[in-house]
């Protein structure tokens, strides 16, 4: 019998919006958003996002927003979830 090769779709190409999400995650990684001063942060948004307009001028506002808001809430330092108090009584 003749093997069979395993045929896999190649991986399809991400959107511009995709691409701008990684890329802008990515920054805000690197740049140390996270641990900046809240008006620090809404200025570094600001200034990211005109760039990302420009480096992707297929994107609409809508997307834009999007984006933004995707980012500000990456941003957000980890929530602490509380440990339950499982004592035994």
């Amino acid at each position: 019998m003749a093997k069979q090769k395993n045929r896999s779709k190649p991986a399809a190409a991400p959107t511009p919006f995709e691409e701008a999400r990684d890329e802008l995650f990515q920054h805000i990684m690197r740049c140390g958003v996270v641990e900046s001063a809240p008006e620090h942060q809404g200025e570094w948004f600001n200034e990211t996002l005109q760039y990302m307009t420009e480096r992707f001028p297929e994107l609409t506002s809508d997307q834009l927003g999007e984006l933004r808001k995707l980012g500000e809430r990456f941003a957000q330092p980890p929530k602490k979830h509380e440990a339950a108090d499982v004592s035994a009584a």
